[in-house]
């Protein structure tokens, strides 16, 4: 793959492409947002605050005025939020061109859902999880279908913790918060696997962003993280969320892009940069690693994959 220098500003036209975007408010989903949107992408937000999402929305189309956006509500940590959003896409649009699982929650306090699942693992892999499983058929009736899902630098510090997912035995909040991008990267390689194994047109890529200045640095609810992630970390070391989206960008756009591909910033450390190809740790591969994490998530989430052939 050759992206040596590439900016969003190579993004090729995307009209009568449809684009979901969990997690579009703010940071790198809204700024994921206004860029396929200034390229003629159609971007279906799906947001948690519908009145934050609507205000995302009116900023997207203060600079870009043509901007074709709908604005939907989702609580990924909710399977049933989930699916009344996937029946509301399967009712207004015959297709979707790329669904990027973007949305996040980092570092809280433990909490667990009403289902009983940490909530960093329910709203992080989850939900995507579940999403991405009811979302296949509209994916596969596209031109050129892919799956983004955006994982972390920190995916590399993480070991998945099977036997105690909910933290009852111990929880650290960026432990988890790590755990859960590693599950984001393994459940993209695993996706992978399956879709190869079934003859399917949809791709699944996955991407990093660096270390980008966003808000979730000061979403995470414990005041230590915020105070290290946030006032100190962003200022001195994150690039602009901008640029911090090139990555996922790329992955979601670019024709040069293969099934199977991690795509991060180019710089020292995977830190900042433009995309390049980059690698996973071993556990993000490791097929047993995908098949234990898919078990889990079906039965956590009740979906249950159906992989079309193209049509």
């Amino acid at each position: 793959m050759s992206s040596r220098g590439w900016t969003s500003d190579e993004i090729p036209p995307l009209r009568q492409r449809v684009f979901v975007v969990t997690g579009a408010s703010s940071g790198l989903g809204l700024a994921t947002t206004r860029a396929v949107a200034a390229h003629g992408g159609r971007v279906v937000m799906a947001v948690r605050d519908e009145a934050k999402g609507r205000r995302a929305a009116s900023e997207v189309l203060a600079s870009v005025p043509d901007a074709q956006l709908d604005v939907e509500t989702v609580d990924l940590a909710d399977v049933d939020s989930v699916r009344r959003f996937a029946q509301r896409l399967h009712d207004g649009h015959e297709r979707v061109d790329v669904l990027i699982n973007n949305a996040g929650t980092m570092a809280p306090p433990r909490t667990l859902t009403a289902t009983g699942h940490e909530v960093q693992f329910a709203a992080n892999h989850l939900g995507h999880f579940a999403l991405t499983g009811l979302l296949l058929d509209l994916l596969t009736k596209a031109d050129d279908p892919r799956v983004v899902t955006i994982s972390s630098l920190n995916h590399r510090q993480a070991t998945m913790r099977f036997d105690d997912l909910t933290g009852e035995r111990g929880y650290a909040p960026m432990a988890f918060y790590n755990m859960s991008k590693l599950a984001n990267a393994i459940f993209g390689y695993e996706l992978h696997r399956r879709l190869t194994d079934a003859g399917s047109p949809v791709r699944s890529v996955l991407a990093h962003p660096g270390y980008t200045a966003t808000n979730l640095q000061f979403a995470a609810t414990t005041g230590l993280w915020k105070f290290l992630l946030g006032r100190l970390g962003n200022p001195l070391l994150a690039q602009p969320v901008e640029s911090g989206a090139w990555s996922q960008l790329y992955a979601a756009t670019d024709p040069a892009v293969r099934g199977g591909d991690f795509v991060g910033p180019d710089g020292r450390n995977e830190m900042r940069g433009h995309p390049t190809l980059v690698q996973p740790s071993a556990a993000a591969t490791d097929a047993e690693n995908g098949r234990r994490l898919w078990e889990i998530s079906e039965k956590a989430t009740g979906v249950h994959y159906v992989f079309p052939a193209a049509v």
